[in-house]
């Protein structure tokens, strides 16, 4: 590893060709995970052989590069990322970086793993969380995950919430399933003091459901929550791809993120790097650079830099998510837990 500390580096902001600054990496540390979500991936799904992932210290060094060059903000990722062993100690490490280059260290997890945790992140300077909940009911959460975990998840989020840290709520809205439960989910979520984001379900991967059955777009959301209560559009900004708005009744906050009825790239500041060390520009194209490679060469800093570089020239204008008509092939082959949710 011969990448130097972001200190002493002189390096050029990143700027793709559209004139997008970025600031925002999403790094994935694994992309195993302790649920299987039947919109995410398959109930046999092929994890990677752990000679293929990033060690921890190649995920550190790669983010002071990033650092370097202009990223304020990281979110760990997964798969789930507190899965995955001494996770803990790239933590602590890249929590050092906050106020020195950093503006902030957060991640997103299932929350199974977050009651052993959440100590340690607030700790550890993480200030925030955002933890994927799609349904509060123990027979649709087992059905929608394959796994009984959800008294598992319920206390990690109370033992975040004891810890300090700020917690949002992440939830895939899905025809059929947690549709009806949507509005009492965001209630609980802001009588809880959390703000909550629905997204809409992203044809990543090969599933065994066909995803055209569950997707519901979230404009009939908005519609079906604005009969129920009176929601103010928001300036509110996370650096992420969600609009906000304000719900007078309930006092909280409701993000949503819209892939597929209204295209959010116009401001896109982010970059994703898988747990292999692939960087790709955009979630929804196939555009990649290897970082691996770069980080295992002989003339690392080189490039390295120069793949961020290329990364910055292929960053496309936005990404073409589509849903797909039935028995279709996903519109992005690999499954989010590769890419880092």
């Amino acid at each position: 590893m011969k990448l130097r500390h972001h200190k002493t580096m002189n390096a050029i902001p990143l700027v793709d060709s559209l004139q997008r600054r970025i600031t925002y990496l999403r790094l994935s540390v694994t992309d195993r995970c302790d649920l299987r979500c039947t919109y995410c991936m398959p109930e046999a799904m092929q994890f990677l052989p752990k000679k293929d992932v990033l060690s921890l210290e190649e995920l550190h060094q790669l983010s002071l590069a990033f650092i370097a060059r202009g990223v304020r903000k990281i979110r760990l990722t997964g798969g789930e990322p507190l899965v995955r062993r001494d996770m803990m100690d790239l933590v602590r490490a890249l929590g050092r970086e906050v106020g020195n280059g950093l503006d902030e260290l957060t991640l997103t997890t299932n929350g199974t793993q977050l009651a052993q945790y959440a100590d340690i992140l607030a700790a550890s300077g993480v200030r925030r969380v955002n933890v994927s909940l799609d349904t509060r009911d123990p027979a649709l959460f087992s059905r929608l995950t394959r796994r009984n975990r959800l008294a598992n998840v319920l206390e990690g989020i109370e033992a975040a919430k004891a810890a300090g840290l700020h917690i949002k709520l992440n939830t895939v809205a899905l025809k059929g399933l947690n549709e009806a439960e949507i509005p009492d989910l965001v209630a609980w979520a802001h009588g809880q003091g959390f703000d909550i984001t629905l997204i809409e379900v992203m044809p990543l991967g090969e599933v065994e459901d066909d995803r055209v059955d569950h997707y519901l777009p979230l404009s009939a959301v908005q519609d079906a929550m604005q009969r129920r209560w009176t929601l103010r559009s928001s300036s509110h900004s996370t650096g992420g791809p969600a609009r906000y708005f304000e719900i007078e009744e309930t006092g909280g906050r409701l993000g949503l993120i819209t892939p597929l009825t209204n295209n959010f790239c116009a401001g896109c500041n982010r970059l994703r790097v898988t747990a292999t060390g692939q960087l790709y520009p955009c979630l929804g194209g196939a555009e990649r650079v290897d970082l691996r490679a770069a980080l295992r060469s002989s003339n690392t800093e080189v490039e390295f830099q120069a793949a961020l570089d290329e990364a910055m020239r292929i960053k496309p204008e936005r990404h073409h998510f589509r849903i797909e008509a039935r028995d279709a092939q996903p519109a992005v082959p690999r499954h989010m837990s590769m890419t880092g949710g």
